[in-house]
């Protein structure tokens, strides 16, 4: 059976994501896009190639390395490409599962959430603080009468 090398599993995971990433920013409120968003498979298959990279990367070398990690060693680690592949579809996976959780709190409260995924597709921490600020905000600003929230709830 033959494997995949990491630079073409990094690129193929790449473009995994992005139709998730295009249907919750262009088209939050379709029917298709809460459908396919209600799905573990994604994260799942996305955990299983992060499995594969991860045991291809570790030697017994880098398994001391990350079970006391210094930075010196983790920058090392990641200067192997099946490493930093399988540093990257971390960041994958958990910034698309943190995407995913910012727009199901979308779609329950109404908040404005495209810019908040558009940084979580790009910066996932940031993402996630962009939501937490803008709900707050519109906690704050927008309660009460179902017309003041209305007007930030996505179109």
């Amino acid at each position: 059976m033959m494997m995949l090398p990491a630079d073409q599993i990094f690129k193929i995971a790449n473009l995994f994501v992005l139709p998730f990433w295009g249907l919750m920013i262009l088209l939050p409120n379709w029917g298709v896009t809460r459908k396919v968003m209600e799905s573990y498979i994604p994260f799942v298959l996305l955990a299983l190639t992060y499995l594969y990279l991860f045991i291809s990367s570790v030697t017994p070398e880098n398994a001391a390395a990350l079970s006391n990690p210094q930075l010196a060693d983790i920058a090392r680690f990641f200067g192997d490409e099946t490493a930093a592949a399988t540093g990257w579809v971390h960041f994958l996976v958990l910034d698309l599962f943190v995407g995913r959780w910012v727009y199901w709190e979308g779609q329950k409260t109404g908040v404005w959430t495209i810019h908040s995924l558009c940084l979580c597709l790009f910066a996932g921490p940031l993402g996630l603080l962009s939501h937490v600020i803008t709900a707050a905000v519109s906690r704050k600003f927008f309660s009460g009468s179902g017309e003041e929230t209305a007007a930030v709830s996505q179109s």
